[in-house]
C-alpha cells in the first residue's frame, strides 16, 4: 500500500522506507505545504494534541514565539497558521489511510507502517 510522506532533508528516514520495501510518495513539505483541510483531517485521524503537529523545535516556531502563544490561539487560528508554512508543520508527517504519524519513532513506524 502506497502513502504520503511529507519531508524536509530527511534522507535517513527514505532510507530506511526504501529499506523497507515500502511505495510511498514524497512531498516536500517547505515547497508544498498541507493545506488547512488537510492538516485538520490529519488531525483529526491522528487522535494526536494539535500541538504535536508543531515543530517546536523550529527556528520559524522560536521566532513567532509560538510556545507562549499558542496556549491563548482556538484551534481553528492553530490550524491556519499551520497551514501557511509547512516548516511550522512536525517532520516527518507520514499519512497512512488512517494512520497519521509526526517524527521519526522507528518502533511506531515499524508497527504502523509494516
Amino acid at each position: 500500500m502506497s502513502f504520503f510522506y511529507y519531508t524536509y532533508k530527511y534522507v535517513t528516514r527514505t532510507k530506511w522506507l526504501d529499506e523497507q520495501n515500502i511505495q510511498y510518495v514524497e512531498r516536500h513539505i517547505a515547497e508544498d505545504n498541507p493545506s488547512y483541510d488537510e492538516l485538520k483531517a490529519w488531525y483529526r485521524k491522528s487522535g494526536l494534541s494539535l500541538r504535536k503537529f508543531f515543530n517546536t523545535s523550529g527556528m520559524l516556531y522560536r521566532e513567532m514565539q509560538l510556545k507562549s502563544k499558542l496556549p491563548e490561539m482556538s484551534e481553528e487560528s492553530q490550524l491556519e497558521l499551520l497551514a501557511t508554512n509547512g516548516m511550522l508543520v512536525k517532520r516527518p508527517l507520514v499519512v497512512k489511510g488512517d494512520v497519521v504519524l509526526l517524527g521519526f519513532k522507528e518502533a511506531e513506524w515499524n508497527e504502523k507502517l509494516i
